[in-house]
């Protein structure tokens, strides 16, 4: 029961989401992460670190940079079957969410 509360907290925050559906397709690194969500460098760093303590990425060190990517390769399938859940509650909620991300890319297709 506390893994799947930590992963609804994962997901109470729309910058979270914008984070991990990112990273279901690319590995990335925070500023990269701030660019594409359009929010501060600060910001990025304390959802990554409230998703790190979640259990849901982990940081890969490379030299003074930290890249991150999803703890388990298994979330990017459970992240995609649950947009497919919500797609077939409430369509429009998909698109709302599909329009918030459109800066992100390919990893906005859901």
């Amino acid at each position: 029961m506390a893994a799947l509360a930590r992963f609804g907290h994962a997901l109470s925050d729309p910058t979270r989401v914008g984070i991990l559906m990112h990273l279901r397709r690319h590995d990335s690194y925070p500023a990269h992460l701030a660019d594409e969500l359009g929010v501060t460098r600060q910001s990025i760093s304390n959802h990554l670190a409230c998703l790190r303590g979640c259990g849901m990425v982990v940081a890969v060190p490379e030299g003074r940079r930290n890249r991150y990517r999803l703890a388990d390769e298994r979330l990017a399938h459970a992240l995609d079957d649950l947009v497919q859940v919500v797609r077939g509650i409430d369509p429009e909620l998909v698109d709302e969410a599909h329009e918030g991300m459109a800066g992100l890319g390919e990893e906005a297709d859901e």
